[in-house]
């Protein structure tokens, strides 16, 4: 039996992560806080139970919906975010050049 994805999300004064949950299974994508209005994103982490599920999108795209509900541009250090970034133009509007 599976179960729809919950994505939650931590944030600290510094550092924050996306977490999915799915099936027993937990993905993450953690980012750093530059300032106010700049975040980077660090890593994201998909294990194999999820992998080919699309767990790893669903992060990114709940990262860029916040930063552009809440103002904030991206810098994609993570290899994951950046290769979606290139495959999604119409993110262009949230990411640092």
């Amino acid at each position: 039996m599976s179960t729809d994805p919950v994505i939650t999300r931590e944030r600290g004064e510094t550092k924050g992560r996306y977490l999915l949950r799915q099936n027993g299974a937990e993905a993450e994508l953690t980012y750093s806080i530059a300032s106010p209005h700049l975040i980077i994103a660090d890593h994201t982490g998909v294990p194999d139970a999820l992998r080919g599920t699309g767990a790893g999108l669903a992060l990114a795209e709940r990262l860029v919906a916040d930063a552009r509900a809440e103002g904030v541009k991206i810098i994609a250090l993570c290899p994951f975010v950046a290769a979606q970034r290139r495959k999604h133009p119409e993110w262009a509007d949230v990411f640092q050049n």
